[in-house]
């Protein structure tokens, strides 16, 4: 999993607005904080559909940028996005766990119309990245 650097900012009265500095045209905007780690995701997403693969700069390379300094000092922050490139390839694994849990992924997964390897996979993506 690589992590690559949003700058987000956010004018009076608008949407936050994020920018990937090593992926251009990549951008994403979010209503609310807690909203940003999905679209961000999806930024991510859809720009490496079609775009080649590219390795982040470190947080500190990013920072010594002029343009990004400006936009620091205007109040913008900087966020660490982790990204799972897509691959649809499926693997079984055996994994263990407690028969309460078990049973209660199976209910819960069973009321949302999905599988258990469904369930797992759209929880553990959103503790990974904040978004299923």
């Amino acid at each position: 999993m690589r992590y690559y650097t949003a700058i987000v900012h956010r004018d009076e009265d608008s949407a936050y607005g994020l920018t990937f500095p090593d992926l251009p045209g990549c951008f994403a905007a979010a209503d609310s904080w807690d909203a940003i780690p999905a679209a961000a995701a999806e930024a991510l997403d859809l720009w490496f559909e079609d775009q080649p693969d590219v390795e982040p700069a470190s947080l500190d390379e990013i920072r010594r940028r002029p343009e990004i300094a400006e936009e620091l000092a205007q109040g913008a922050v900087m966020m660490p996005v982790p990204y799972i490139p897509a691959d649809t390839a499926l693997a079984r694994v055996n994994i263990s766990l407690e028969r309460g849990l078990l049973r209660a992924i199976d209910e819960t997964a069973k009321a949302r119309g999905m599988t258990r390897s469904s369930f797992i996979a759209s929880s553990a993506r959103r503790e990974l990245v904040g978004a299923a």
